[in-house]
């Protein structure tokens, strides 16, 4: 038990640690948990508030709005909220404080943007690798594995040997919160990855993919190389591990209308997270329907 008066800095830093060693969150996450602490922190210290257990709602709203003066995104504001709910929800199990001063605080809500994503014609050119080398193999695993699997990014960067099932064709994932799921990968892709692991490089790491260096690709080289194939490929934007990802769900959802099935092979929590690319999909259908259907054309304006 943490006595009953500690500083707000020290409550901290005991949270952060608790996440990196009782949680063992990914060191990205255990990242973005403390950034957003420390504007809370600094917040408060400018004010001398120094106990968390004086901490009011009227504060945390303050801090918030400060966040929006700033001109923080709508979505950086919920996270730092939810990661200043979770750092209270946390002292209220370690100090017994029934009160979440964030609890009832929400974020200032913003227009929701729609994932960028490539029809199927721009896949299909984005995919077509004209070299044939060890690098290009590897690029066109990596890539046709996104497309095929709707993977996160850290998601692909830590696939080792063992997780895929060539026969099988299915690969075993580790998601947000240490959470697994086997996925199916397409024929095209298992074509792309058998013929990535002819050229192979020998090494200890079991890592699926490698660097020149015959270590783990790292995330940071994986949008590198997909961001020079767009450019190679001739697309007018640059293409992103997520964008193959949104493409994905969004064919799948096109071709298939199962919300669910979607939701499983993307490894969302929450279903309402996937509903946003039944928003692509009506986007797409107005589109149609403006276009063909004879009642939708907008007409000119009668002249007297």
């Amino acid at each position: 038990m943490m006595p009953d008066s500690i500083p707000l800095t020290t409550a901290s830093e005991a949270f952060i640690a608790y996440l990196r060693n009782v949680r063992q969150l990914s060191p990205h996450t255990v990242s973005n948990y403390e950034r957003d602490l420390h504007t809370l922190l600094s917040f408060c210290s400018e004010r001398g508030h120094d106990d968390p257990a004086q901490l009011q709602e009227a504060h945390i709203r303050a801090w918030v709005s400060l966040l929006h003066r700033r001109g923080l995104a709508g979505s950086s504001i919920q996270r730092a909220l939810s990661a200043v709910r979770s750092f209270f929800h946390y002292l209220g199990r370690q100090q017994g404080h029934s009160r979440n001063p964030a609890a009832a605080v929400q974020a200032p809500r913003q227009p929701r943007r729609l994932p960028k994503t490539l029809d199927a014609d721009q896949v299909n050119r984005y995919l077509q690798f004209k070299e044939d080398n060890p690098i290009a193999r590897r690029d066109s695993a990596i890539a046709e594995l996104f497309y095929s699997s709707g993977l996160r990014l850290a998601e692909l960067a830590a696939i080792n040997l063992g997780d895929v099932d060539q026969q099988a064709q299915l690969l075993t994932v580790t998601g947000k919160g240490r959470k697994t799921r086997t996925v199916p990968v397409g024929s095209v892709a298992i074509g792309a990855l058998r013929r990535w692991l002819d050229v192979r490089p020998e090494s200890t790491d079991l890592a699926l993919f490698l660097s020149q260096r015959g270590q783990r690709i790292s995330v940071r080289a994986i949008q590198d190389r997909l961001r020079l194939q767009g450019r190679r490929a001739g697309m007018y934007q640059d293409v992103h591990p997520h964008m193959l990802r949104h493409s994905f769900a969004s064919h799948m959802l096109e071709s298939s209308g199962d919300l669910r099935a979607v939701q499983e092979l993307l490894g969302h929590a929450n279903i309402a997270t996937t509903q946003i690319y039944t928003h692509l999909d009506f986007q797409h259908l107005a589109k149609v329907y403006d276009a063909a259907h004879p009642r939708a054309r907008r007409r000119k304006p009668e002249t007297d």
